[in-house]
């Protein structure tokens, strides 16, 4: 016994590694059950059982259970790794304080050491040519999905307005907090007016969709290239929505809103300095048929019609949820092609290479930057902010003292499931399913 004990490795051959961290802005990792890092002490948990002969058996390499042998055995190593794209349960998005800067999708150091990686690379090699859409030109397999983007948002809108005719929606007089239920929550979460007064309580009313789907402003470019909007034509220059203007510049045509369309490459003069090239020798443009797509239009309220059934409105939901999906699958493509810029300190969102000039930034400390805003790489939720609010449980009650075992969803699918849709499975993390909800707080006390 003795002897076999000291024969077993005084150390694990596998390190211990560091629990993982996931930021709210970058994309979300992938959920570990049972990492690498808590093997060691299963392993040394089976090895003793081995050799002590502990149960009716011992686990070998393949799985299978073994009648002990006589003499010590070499101690197997395994790590169990389960993988799974949707965790069980996942922290709710971290809101941002107003004093607090955006860090960037990529870490500084990182886009350093990839731009010293470019360079090392590129040395001693002739310079390679702009590819689209750096160059001018539209990248033409991105074209339909610019379209389908452009058609999704429209619809989604379409159907939102008339679901909300059948699924309560609340939104609060004083601050931007809203609430899918006949009832706002009962959470003293109001930072709004006179919030002190009521101490922190909502005072809950109707509300419509821009509550529901934010509306995105940016400035729109007739040349995506041309030079930076000063902060003298900043109310020459149409605002619109910027969903919008990136399917516009991805290859949408709106004869509302003219672009410049590229033929040939750009030629580059300098760093910054580049000039159009000559197209008098090519003929005359004809409407590409392959790409266009009919477009469809955002209906006024008065023709907003509810759904007659509870058949129709499931169909409904299900229709808006699956528009949900494709336009954020869509314009998440788009951006990985088309550059969006958004402000570190205030909401302002900029579909180009870089950011505008207008100095029209109000947020923290503005007055040391003058105004202006500082630009940065923007991701998916600066585009289509989710929104996310309390999800129903099945009783249909929320407590404030039970506010722990709550989960949370994007205000339009916690519309749509409550329309009569099926849970997606990629939210159910955040919705907190599986968590039971005590009935009482004494209940809840005695969680452990």
């Amino acid at each position: 016994m003795g002897e076999a004990l000291a024969m077993r490795p005084s150390s694990s051959p596998y390190p211990l590694l560091p629990p993982p961290t996931c930021s709210s802005r970058l994309p979300p990792l992938r959920s570990f059950v049972g990492l690498r890092w808590s093997a060691p002490r299963v392993q040394v948990r089976e090895q003793l059982n081995s050799v002590a002969g502990i149960g009716s058996g011992t686990r070998g390499c393949n799985g299978r259970f073994r009648a002990p042998a006589s003499s010590a055995s070499q101690p197997c190593h395994r790590a169990i790794v389960i993988r799974n794209d949707n965790s069980q349960n996942a922290d709710f998005p971290r809101n941002y304080s107003k004093r607090e800067k955006k860090p960037f999708p990529i870490p500084v150091v990182e886009l350093r050491r990839r731009a010293r990686q470019r360079m090392k690379q590129a040395e001693g090699k002739p310079k390679r040519s702009l590819p689209p859409p750096k160059n001018g030109l539209l990248v033409h397999r991105l074209i339909p999905e610019a379209y389908r983007v452009y058609n999704a948002r429209i619809l989604l809108i379409n159907n939102l307005k008339r679901l909300m005719k059948v699924v309560p929606v609340k939104g609060c007089k004083y601050c931007s907090e809203i609430h899918v239920g006949y009832d706002g929550h009962p959470f003293r979460t109001c930072r709004g007016m006179s919030s002190d007064k009521r101490r922190g309580e909502h005072d809950w009313g109707s509300t419509l969709v821009d509550a529901v789907f934010l509306p995105v402003e940016a400035y729109h470019l007739e040349d995506r290239l041309g030079p930076r909007i000063p902060h003298d034509q900043r109310f020459a220059v149409p605002r619109i929505p910027a969903l919008v203007e990136l399917c516009i510049q991805a290859g949408v045509d709106l004869p509302e809103y003219p672009t410049k369309r590229r033929r040939k490459p750009i030629i580059k003069i300098g760093r910054t300095e580049f000039v159009d090239a000559n197209e008098d020798d090519l003929p005359d443009p004809d409407p590409d048929e392959r790409f266009s797509q009919p477009l469809l239009e955002e209906l006024p309220d008065d023709e907003i019609i509810a759904p007659s059934s509870p058949e129709e409105t499931t169909a409904l939901a299900e229709e808006t949820l699956e528009a949900w999906e494709t336009l954020r699958k869509g314009a998440l493509r788009l951006l990985k092609s088309y550059a969006v810029r958004v402000c570190g300190y205030c909401p302002e969102v900029h579909i180009g290479s870089s950011g505008h000039k207008a100095r029209n930034c109000g947020a923290f400390k503005h007055q040391q930057r003058n105004g202006q805003h500082g630009w940065q790489a923007a991701v998916l939720d600066d585009l289509i902010p989710p929104r996310y609010v309390w999800h129903m449980p099945e009783s249909g009650e929320l407590q404030k003292e039970l506010k722990s075992f709550y989960g949370q969803a994007p205000a339009i699918v916690e519309i749509c499931i409550q329309g009569g849709a099926e849970v997606p499975e990629k939210y159910k993390a955040t919705m907190r399913l599986d968590v039971g909800i005590p009935s009482s707080l004494r209940e809840a006390e005695m969680v452990v």
